[in-house]
């Protein structure tokens, strides 16, 4: 059922860790831990879902785009819990793909994108690159109400990382973090366009 009203996330689901992980985990949990590197946040962001949350002041919904507020935090407060994700069902143009780090499964880079060809928009969500996941606004603008030919899939991808201060670390410098998030944002696209 949820392979056909939401079908991002069950083709974001295998990538994740190792079936340990994704045995143990949650999905929720995932998400509220706010790793730069995990898979979730870019699916949730491109859907654009809604986090509502309950504490002892009541309940209260976050959209998508506020509740990575930076590396390892989310907009949850400590005396706070996630109730509900809302996503909406999506048509079956979508995709994720990503550079996983060898040993963890975590993505170096990681990217999810939605086409709604009725709408003629493209949702872009990003993981791995920044010290929070991201959506990518700048590319996504590039593509709004335009035909997806290689070549303006090509010139939105190189846009992905626009406004972003990309990670350096032990698992990929900045360059190369960059470098693979314009790489696989093409690719997600051309798949996406694909289905």
């Amino acid at each position: 059922m949820l392979r056909e009203k939401c079908p991002l996330l069950t083709e974001s689901a295998p990538q994740i860790g190792d079936v340990q992980v994704r045995n143990r985990g949650t999905f929720g949990g995932s998400l509220v831990h706010a790793d730069p590197a995990a898979d979730w946040p870019a699916a949730v962001l491109a859907l654009d879902a809604e986090f509502e949350v309950a504490g002892p002041n009541g309940r209260r919904t976050i959209r998508g785009g506020e509740f990575f507020v930076e590396m390892m935090q989310s907009a949850l407060q400590p005396n706070e819990i996630l109730r509900e994700i809302r996503v909406a069902n999506t048509e079956k143009s979508v995709a994720y793909v990503k550079f996983a780090q060898k040993a963890s499964g975590f993505a170096i880079v990681g990217v999810a994108a939605i086409i709604n060809r009725a709408q003629r928009t493209v949702a872009i969500g990003v993981t791995g690159v920044a010290p929070k996941p991201y959506r990518a606004t700048v590319a996504e603008k590039e593509l709004q109400g335009k035909e997806l030919t290689d070549a303006i899939i090509r010139a939105a991808s190189e846009k992905v990382v626009d406004d972003i201060e990309p990670l350096n670390d032990i698992h990929a410098s900045a360059e190369f973090r960059l470098h693979l998030a314009r790489v696989h944002c093409r690719r997600a696209l051309e798949l996406a366009a694909s289905r």
